[in-house]
């Protein structure tokens, strides 16, 4: 998942994110006292003084800052004592906290786009450190007793459906998920059982970590690397190969030996399982960890964990999801037995021994599928997708569908000599709405690599009419730089990747709410997060935007009709089974979240539900889960799904109107008053809603990925 500031915190992370530190604190000291008057972060203009920023300022002012923002809320709770019930909640509360939240966020904002952008300006550590101290600080609002209190006395006084009911509901569900509702002796219990469960995800990511860096196999094979490219040698210098994702799936879809294919992968899915290590098995932290969320959702008056998540998702509850994605399985298995049967036979015909397609193999036969049936070749595309007409296209593209015009600004100071910043302007105004920083190419000396993303979207600042902020971001790539013969070439995935971030960086852009609370993705829950991003990167098969962005680089043809036919029906190869497999890993997650049975009896029941390929002994995936066991996905890792099923809904309205001019400004208008205006302000079902006319349905992301639709009707989403 690639990161972002500002992001909701109501969700899944609440538990970890917003309680009141558990564990050791790092204190970022104040340096300099003369920082208010001095401070060279911010300029006039309200954007960062980046070419002057340095850490010690970065870490003395968010120390200052912190600090300040803490002793506020003090203040505000010191006004509350009397009774909160009596309060104002947006005079006395949400007002004042809009005003003295502001430049701890554009502190934090601009430290982590430092972090992403340039690590020699803002170390890993040096960040962390900033991370934590801000984190801290912007969690004391959500665990106040006495704003809880506030809140909670609030939610029937303001306007049903309104954005000042989302703000008091996103308080009021906070306060009861850290539990502020709990007398001393449960909230001790609270406090000690997330302490426990912080130790054993740690544990637990120690030994897949460990297991991770262990494997480590050297390909002397010149043959090998004929194939390879070039992103893969650079990822496997002198040949190392690694787990890493980055690599591993790499080295799975080009290298032709079956045998170190399957090497690989039992490596992959080993990891945690004790074969032959059993100082490595995480089994126990699973359990462990699965106990004391169990005992966590008791403490807070929930069945499960499960039931947690289901709080703070546009889903709702565990049975619409599981519902829904039954429809989406009916289709999807049958396609994937299909799938299986058709590469086996590909295989077969080009010297394949194997009695059938295992999973070690799919991602190279399916690549070789694509070269050989509709000649995708993954090097010579990128020739047409050049980034200076990708950037144009992608921005005209926006332009039109959204009535806004984006224009560079020059003599901006920034991190890197690469990095752009534009203005965003509605089509009739003077003044820019919101601006954005664009840093697209790698520097290896400077820059992170993604395990998951190559790219990044960073909300520096929120919108917000109290605190009159405007909206600011950061888009930071890792795309291949320009040679002074080449320019810089974009890959599907690289095309993917910068549609996606963008998408999410228009719905923080364009967000028009009144409060940074639940401006942009800021208290969008955790399942619709991604809407917009796979919305935008839907645009990536429709034939109009290829021709748009699309200009080959040496004799400036435009991608070929054949080709742009050929890019949707590699697509769609092979959907059935990838979409079987993300259904079995949500299936996976949830009831790991709601049953109290061992991990590997419920892998056993569910596999043959959605997977064609057989169990394998060794095949122990689940003990390396780390998306739900370590990261922040725990009974949410259905949301990658959901999102691109919301967002096949949402494109399908300019589909059905495509060709008529008139028609798709009209729905580009609709999308933006709905998702990209409303922001966090007002829930994610009425936001389709009110966009589409309708609750939302599967039949849209099936048509997308070439599985028939032949499901009735399903039930309602709530």
């Amino acid at each position: 998942m690639a990161l972002l500031l500002g992001r909701r915190l109501l969700n899944n992370k609440t538990l970890l994110k917003t309680q009141r530190r558990h564990g050791y604190i790092v204190l970022v000291p104040e340096i300099g006292e003369d920082l208010p008057d001095k401070n060279p972060l911010v300029q006039e203009d309200g954007l960062p003084q980046f070419n002057k920023v340095t850490i010690e300022n970065c870490m003395a002012a968010i120390g200052r800052q912190t600090l300040d923002f803490e002793n506020d809320v003090k203040n505000i709770e010191k006004t509350l004592e009397d009774g909160p019930e009596k309060a104002d909640f947006f005079k006395d509360i949400i007002d004042p906290l809009e005003k003295m939240g502001t430049s701890l966020d554009m502190t934090w904002g601009l430290s982590k786009t430092l972090y992403l952008g340039n690590s020699s300006l803002m170390p890993t550590k040096s960040y962390l450190a900033i991370h934590d101290r801000a984190k801290k600080a912007r969690a004391t609002k959500y665990n106040s007793p006495l704003i809880y209190r506030a809140a909670q006395s609030n939610v029937k006084k303001v306007e049903v459906g309104s954005e000042e009911e989302r703000v008091v509901r996103k308080f009021a569900l906070e306060g009861k998920l850290n539990g502020m509702n709990l007398d001393g002796a449960y909230r001790a219990q609270l406090d000690l059982n997330l302490n426990k469960m912080l130790i054993e995800r740690q544990k637990f990511k120690v030994k897949i970590d460990a297991m991770t860096k262990k494997f480590n196999h050297r390909v002397s094979d010149y043959d090998f690397y004929k194939e390879l490219p070039k992103s893969l040698t650079d990822a496997m210098p002198g040949g190392a190969l690694t787990l890493n994702p980055h690599v591993v799936n790499g080295f799975m879809e080009y290298c032709p030996e079956r045998e170190w294919r399957w090497n690989v992968w039992q490596a992959l899915v080993s990891r945690g399982s004790g074969y032959g290590d059993k100082e490595f098995e995480t089994s126990t932290h699973m359990e462990e960890i699965r106990y004391l969320r169990r005992d966590q959702a008791k403490i807070l008056g929930f069945k499960n964990y499960a039931e947690i998540s289901m709080e703070t998702k546009m889903a709702g509850s565990v049975n619409n999801v599981m519902d829904t994605f039954e429809a989406l399985l009916k289709q999807a298995k049958v396609a994937q037995d299909r799938e299986l049967e058709e590469m086996h036979a590909f295989a077969l015909n080009r010297g394949f021994e194997g009695s059938r397609i295992e999973l070690w193999d799919f991602q190279y036969w399916r690549r070789k599928q694509c070269r050989s049936l509709f000649e995708y070749d993954e090097e010579k595309l990128k020739e047409y997708f050049p980034m200076p007409k990708v950037l144009d296209g992608l921005f005209d593209l926006c332009e039109n569908l959204f009535n806004i015009t984006i224009k560079q600004r020059q003599n901006v100071p920034t991190w890197h000599k690469d990095v752009k910043y534009y203005d965003v302007f509605e089509t009739h105004s003077s003044a820019p709405v919101a601006g954005f920083y664009f840093d697209p190419y790698a520097r290896s000396d400077e820059k992170m690599l993604g395990v998951q993303t190559n790219g990044w979207m960073v909300g520096i600042q929120n919108h917000s009419r109290i605190a009159e902020t405007k909206p600011l971001t950061a888009l930071v790539f890792n795309f291949e730089a320009p040679t002074t013969e080449v320019p810089s070439l974009l890959s599907m995935k690289d095309l993917q990747v910068l549609f996606h971030k963008f998408g999410q960086a228009l719905q923080h852009l364009l967000s028009r709410t009144t409060y940074s609370e639940v401006s942009g993705l800021s208290n969008v829950e955790w399942d619709a997060v991604d809407v917009s991003g796979h919305f935008l990167s839907s645009w990536l098969y429709n034939k109009d935007t290829l021709s748009r962005i699309s200009s080959h680089y040496m004799s400036e043809d435009k991608l070929p009709g054949h080709t742009q036919d050929s890019l949707i029906k590699v697509r769609q190869l092979g959907a059935g089974t990838e979409l079987c497999k993300e259904l079995y890993l949500s299936a996976l997650d949830l009831e790991i979240h709601s049953s109290k049975d061992f991990w590997l009896d419920i892998v056993k029941r569910l596999w043959p539900q959605y997977r064609s390929f057989p169990l394998l002994k060794h095949d122990s995936h689940a003990t390396s889960f780390t998306q739900i066991f370590y990261e922040e996905w725990a009974a949410a890792y259905y949301s990658h799904t959901w999102s691109k099923m919301i967002a096949a809904d949402v494109y399908s309205a300019f589909h059905e109107v495509e060709g008529q001019e008139q028609a798709i400004a009209d729905v580009g208008k609709r999308f933006r008053d709905t998702f990209l205006a409303s922001g966090g302000g007002c829930h994610p079902n009425q936001v389709f809603r009110n966009f589409r006319g309708r609750d939302p349905s599967p039949k849209a992301l099936l048509a997308a990925l070439g599985l028939k639709d032949k499901t009735n009707s399903i039930k309602e989403i709530e």
